[in-house]
């Protein structure tokens, strides 16, 4: 067996700052594979992306349709964009905590021993996330479908809608990798991102017509980057309109990737 040796430790990070395009690619799918291994030995990973969504739609929808739309059929079309945003933009904050744990357990120590692209787990972990983005955008629009939800703005419009959810959950998964780096514990990113996200869903349209709230927190709400993206789903969905609310989620998306992307990589970098 091989020595590890200082030397070696150098010749492997030149390698590992000198790769191609392609060994990029193929180091990210691989570590994307990782991450679906993963998930396959412990499914109960999950939980948040399949339960979640159903029990949320099933409980909302009996507890609240009644006092706001006066039946639940009528609440549906408000509520399922609503469950859909804050399951898929809550469930981004597990690729923080995850990659917290992955250092913490000292699995990124281990590659960096190996002849691969520096950046690649970060970029698989992300890449992997999607596919839980995925799972709760389908489980939440199934689950409405059972209960009587038939989006009138056709099957497009609604695949649409959710392309751009995932889009936004994935910005936002760059802000939690960024803590996930910097934090010192996996439980930190969870407290950090849970303190900001719920306030956001909540205190939106998400649930509410926004001309419901009182005059204060609807200002707050018409400025909510969670009400553009829950307006935008809803004209999606409901009426196959895609509006400035789909524009200025999209914008806000980029704006969060062009922001956290460079911080997250160059604090990921310093300790890779």
């Amino acid at each position: 067996m091989t020595a590890i040796t200082p030397a070696l430790l150098q010749d492997t990070g030149a390698l590992r700052n000198h790769v191609g395009a392609r060994q990029l690619l193929s180091n990210t799918l691989t570590m994307a594979w990782r991450g679906l291994i993963k998930i396959r030995r412990t499914p109960e990973q999950l939980i948040d992306v399949t339960v979640q969504p159903i029990l949320f739609t099933v409980m909302f929808a009996y507890i609240f349709g009644g006092a706001i739309a006066g039946n639940v059929q009528q609440y549906l079309p408000l509520m399922i964009p609503g469950i859909l945003v804050q399951t898929v933009i809550t469930t981004s904050m597990v690729t923080g905590v995850q990659l917290r744990e992955d250092m913490d357990k000292g699995v990124f120590d281990r590659f960096k021993s190996l002849p691969i692209a520096r950046i690649a787990p970060l970029a698989g972990a992300l890449l992997t996330d999607t596919l839980r983005y995925a799972i709760a955008t389908t489980l939440t629009f199934a689950t409405g479908w059972v209960m009587g939800y038939h989006p009138a703005g056709g099957f497009g419009a609604v695949v649409l809608a959710g392309l751009i959810v995932m889009l936004c959950a994935w910005s936002l998964s760059w802000i939690w990798a960024f803590f996930g780096v910097i934090a010192r514990s996996a439980s930190s990113v969870q407290g950090i991102s849970m303190i900001v996200l719920f306030p956001l869903t909540f205190l939106s349209n998400a649930f509410v017509p926004a001309d419901s709230l009182p005059s204060w927190l609807r200002a707050f709400a018409n400025v909510n980057p969670v009400s553009h993206l829950v307006t935008a789903v809803r004209d999606l969905a409901n009426n196959g309109q895609l509006g400035m609310a789909a524009v200025w989620a999209v914008l806000g998306g980029v704006v969060v990737v062009a922001t956290f992307a460079p911080l997250t990589v160059r604090a990921y970098m310093r300790k890779a």
